[in-house]
């Protein structure tokens, strides 16, 4: 009879520890994972500088990118520059869904950041760039972005102030004639290359164990059990290939095709770069078209429409949690505005035309 009540006892505190998980009860929770767990080896710590053999970072170019990027006289209206959209005081965005250009127009895709995007492999949310360096020449001619009306323009404008003639030359010593479309792209991509933001991510890739948080931790397991990782991967977790918006199920706005406005192949209809997750609790709003406002909602969307996981309030807030991990260091030294050349007589004046 003795062992018959002892077994009913214990019958029932497995019953409750099952079902109402009460007080003295331990949760099943998974161990976290250490800086050296294999579930780990497909991400990677930022580099120190995303180096391109086509253009050699030196500090001439840096200098001369870091002005050309704040300079709004790129512009057609001389109201907009690289920082307008992308501000680097910003984690590189404008928290807008589009972008506002030229007299006000909108553009019909959301500016992704610059930080850490040299190191992508292509440009755009289509990819319709290779590199940093064939990107920044985009929205300088783009009619509905900074609708400069051509490159003889544009260097007419730069040529008609010394101190640019000076930097164009000390970047490029070998060009007989530097100011050119090009090297305003080589020098804008040489300053880009080096816009990284290490975060605490980085130091427990690098194998400081307390790096993360517990809550970090837990939601760094969610992130893998929901195989967020076969997409955002690698050092800048993204960024390294494109994939379908709506994999498992059909994504509800196909008014953007994405890659397939650039290929014209059938397979590439809805897809789009795999963005970064870096710094992504500071980028929103979210995808390609900025539909989604906030973080919750855009993780929650990426487990339906591409894993096929309705996820719980409780796996979502973790994941966010992780994700708020990966905010790094604006590096605000290299970041901080230059004093710019000065317009002389020659210079165009701004021209708000269509």
């Amino acid at each position: 009879m003795k062992r018959v009540c002892e077994f009913l006892l214990l019958s029932s505190a497995v019953l409750v520890c099952g079902s109402l998980m009460t007080v003295g009860c331990a949760p099943d929770k998974t161990p976290p994972l250490a800086p050296d767990s294999p579930q780990l080896k497909a991400f990677a710590p930022l580099p120190g500088a995303m180096e391109s053999p086509k253009n050699p970072i030196t500090e001439e170019k840096v200098a001369l990118g870091r002005m050309l990027y704040y300079d709004t006289r790129l512009s057609k209206g001389q109201d907009i520059s690289c920082n307008t959209c992308h501000r680097l005081d910003n984690y590189g965005v404008d928290n807008e869904p589009t972008s506002i250009g030229h007299r006000g127009q909108r553009g019909d895709r959301n500016s992704p950041t610059v930080y850490n995007a040299a190191g992508h492999f292509a440009q755009f949310w289509d990819g319709r760039a290779a590199d940093v360096e064939e990107q920044a020449k985009g929205p300088i001619m783009n009619p509905v972005e900074m609708a400069m009306p051509s490159e003889e323009q544009l260097v007419r404008v730069l040529k008609s102030m010394p101190d640019y003639v000076a930097a164009f030359k000390a970047a490029f010593p070998d060009d007989k004639d530097p100011v050119t479309y090009d090297n305003v792209a080589r020098a804008i991509g040489a300053f880009e290359r080096k816009l990284l933001t290490p975060s605490r991510w980085d130091k427990f890739l690098g194998g400081d164990a307390s790096a993360l948080t517990p809550a970090e931790l837990g939601g760094l397991n969610e992130f893998i059990s929901a195989n967020c990782q076969s997409c955002h991967m690698g050092p800048y977790l993204g960024g390294s290939l494109f994939q379908k918006l709506g994999v498992v199920k059909p994504w509800p706005d196909t008014s953007d095709l994405g890659r397939y406005n650039v290929s014209g192949n059938e397979a590439d209809k809805m897809m789009f770069k795999v963005p970064s997750l870096r710094n992504i609790a500071k980028t929103g709003p979210y995808f390609h078209d900025g539909s989604v406002k906030t973080l919750p909602e855009a993780v929650s969307a990426m487990a339906e429409y591409e894993v096929g996981k309705q996820l719980t309030p409780d796996q979502v807030q973790a994941i966010v949690a992780f994700l708020d991990a990966l905010t790094g260091e604006i590096p605000a030294d290299y970041v901080k505005p230059p004093e710019l050349p000065t317009s002389t007589r020659r210079t165009p004046k701004p021209d708000l035309s269509d």
